[in-house]
């Protein structure tokens, strides 16, 4: 797994964008005391579950991964000029 030039921003702002999503799709905002692994995981499954993603083989399930997908989302999501993708 390759990792992407500055992947802790794209997490982060894919975090943002997939909290805000998930309200809009009519699920409770996360409470301050959920993991961040817990956080990355609902998001996850939650653009998987809505087809924005496809989804990670069983085995290769984990929470790495997990923010990875993420990242790589979000870098194709993102104008190609964004500032994070420099």
């Amino acid at each position: 797994m390759k990792k992407l030039k500055n992947e802790k921003e794209l997490l982060k702002t894919a975090m943002q964008i997939g909290q805000a999503y998930a309200v809009k799709a009519g699920y409770s905002s996360f409470s301050p005391t959920d993991s961040a692994d817990n956080k990355v995981e609902a998001i996850y499954r939650l653009l998987v579950n809505d087809k924005l993603i496809a989804p990670l083989p069983a085995v290769q399930e984990s929470a790495q991964n997990f923010r990875h997908r993420l990242v790589k989302w979000i870098a194709g999501k993102l104008p190609a000029d964004h500032p994070l993708l420099k």
